[in-house]
């Protein structure tokens, strides 16, 4: 998966602005409705996500560990309307 692209700078209203590729969007855990803060720094820009970003289904499980998780989380017997 390709994490870098050349792109063209656009003119948007009174602003200038980049289009950013889906494949590169991803990559970066980049969704439509993501709060970025833009940075200058000593060669250009930096964009990255502010706060916490959301863990993909992959990373979770990876976090999973079954000594710490794993059991029965239900009753083993019948409880309230169950029991009569």
């Amino acid at each position: 998966m390709s994490k870098s692209a050349t792109l063209t700078i656009q003119k948007w209203g009174n602003s200038l602005a980049v289009r950013i590729p889906s494949n590169v969007a991803r990559a970066a855990h980049f969704t439509e409705g993501l709060t970025v803060e833009v940075a200058l720094d000593d060669v250009g820009l930096t964009v990255k996500p502010v706060g916490q970003r959301t863990l993909t289904l992959a990373e979770k499980l990876a976090l999973f560990d079954p000594a710490k998780h794993s059991g029965e989380a239900m009753a083993v017997s019948p409880v309230g309307a169950e029991a009569m």
